[in-house]
């Protein structure tokens, strides 16, 4: 525990370091292996100048998100490299993936769940909120969070909805431009073992630049659930809210929720829920049933934008899931 805890200390000053080891000391009296979370946050509390990083307490564990088994496979493979800081003779450290897909069916949670993969503190940079009506205060906020990023490696960095805050246009007087160029430059240059996870729904609106090949590993695309992850959905949905999930007939629900993302059939067990207060009754597949059939998932609302998505994404990404 001790190796790790001066391992997670690096980057900080002797007065720094001994301040968060007596904190931790104070906590219980010892230092132990649980003790890394609270380093972890105290440690970001101190390095984060910029203010633009947010550290994600509550992260996931791959077990809480269905599908994906792919991507999970991945992760795995790629985790000792990632937390010894060296990879094995002739395989390049992990530096990074993006994840394109329909909203709503997990991105952010495999963000999450990536961190807790790594065991290392998750830190999510909004992009977009980098911005500054000043001359020169964006792409140095860029570089402040980036540079606090890597003060506080090992660790995941998240940058959410990345194309919101990367358009390349010319009516910011050439801003976009140089965020996205200081941006490549860091990700090809950086020492730090700062994993980043990107993710994404417009991918029409992602420049070329970062999307060839060795700005990331790899780009994974996560579609809509098939029967089966539905099935685990409503699963994992039902046993969230202590529901026995043995009570419902999940095939059919699942066959009922065709093209529907995990958010939409969360919240169709949520309204089930909400039904089943009102009539005074618990919730059964008959209750569930009808919210699935009233809903109309975003694949119907916006069947076109989503089928573009899926079609462009066939062919030239990886599927998060086998």
């Amino acid at each position: 525990a001790v190796k790790k805890i001066l391992k997670n200390l690096q980057g900080l000053s002797l007065v720094d370091a001994r301040r968060i080891a007596r904190q931790l000391i104070y906590a219980d009296g010892a230092l132990r292996d649980d003790d890394l979370p609270q380093l972890a946050r105290l440690k970001f509390e101190l390095l984060n100048r910029s203010g633009h990083l947010f550290f994600e307490h509550d992260s996931a564990r791959f077990g809480d998100v269905a599908g994906a088994n792919r991507l999970k496979r991945w992760i795995n493979q790629r985790r000792v490299a990632f937390i010894a800081g060296s990879a094995p003779a002739g395989l390049d450290p992990p530096r990074g993936m993006l994840l394109l897909g329909v909203q709503g069916c997990g991105k952010s949670m495999l963000a999450k769940a990536t961190a807790a993969g790594f065991g290392v503190p998750l830190l999510r940079l909004d992009v977009g909120a980098l911005y500054n009506k000043y001359h020169g205060e964006t792409e140095a906020n860029l570089r402040q969070a980036l540079a606090s990023a890597e003060q506080l490696a090992p660790c995941v960095l998240w940058m959410d909805e990345i194309e919101k805050g990367l358009a390349t246009g010319t009516e910011d007087g050439g801003v976009s431009r140089r965020v996205l160029g200081y941006l490549l430059t860091w990700m090809a240059e950086r020492k730090a073992p700062v994993f980043i996870v990107a993710t994404a729904n417009q991918v029409h609106e992602l420049p070329a630049e970062l999307l060839r090949k060795g700005r990331f590993d790899e780009i994974f695309f996560v579609d809509l659930p098939s029967a089966d992850v539905r099935v685990e959905l409503l699963r994992l949905h039902l046993g969230r809210r202590q529901l026995n999930a043995d009570d419902f007939a999940l095939p059919a629900l699942a066959a009922a929720a065709h093209g529907f993302s995990g958010a939409e059939i969360e919240q169709a067990i949520v309204a089930g829920l909400y039904s089943a207060h009102a009539e005074g009754r618990p919730l059964d597949t008959e209750l569930l049933m009808g919210e699935i059939r009233t809903t109309r998932p975003l694949s119907v609302l916006m069947a076109e934008q989503v089928a573009a998505l899926r079609e462009w994404a066939s062919g030239r990404t990886v599927s998060a899931d086998d």
